[in-house]
């Protein structure tokens, strides 16, 4: 790859000693780092910001066993239905959850299965967590 940052080399090589492989790592970085498009890291990272308040999760938590309308959501939550709206229009812009209209009532459902497959990621995660924290 052409034009590899003086400073970049150096670094990998302070990292691994030998200037030729340093100069080999850092090429093959940028050349990853190039196939990486910009735009669909910024669409995922909003799924992550969606995921990242402990009301929203605990909404798709309550999604999980099934379709609800906003009321319910709010027993849930016990919150206010101002609040429990704001949570679930940041869920529906991420692509995370669905609505549908029901005469005068919204009822939400998850978007897909993934979405399922996200939280039982996570719970895996923290579950892992702690194992290597005993």
């Amino acid at each position: 790859m052409a034009n590899i940052p003086k400073e970049a080399v150096n670094r990998m090589t302070r990292l691994i000693g030998d200037p030729d492989k340093a100069e080999c790592k850092v090429d093959k970085i940028r050349a990853i780092t190039s196939k990486i498009d910009e735009a669909e890291v910024r669409e995922e990272s909003e799924i992550f910001k969606a995921m990242a308040d402990p009301c929203r999760i605990k909404i798709l938590m309550l999604l999980r066993e099934g379709e609800l309308c906003v009321c319910e959501i709010m027993i849930g939550l016990d919150r206010p239905q101002s609040s429990t709206s704001h949570h679930l229009s940041i869920l529906k812009e991420a692509g995370l959850i669905r609505e549908r209209k029901d005469g005068r009532w919204s009822r939400y459902r998850l978007s897909e299965g993934a979405v399922i497959e996200m939280l039982n990621m996570a719970k895996l995660m923290k579950e892992s967590k702690f194992q290597r924290h005993e």
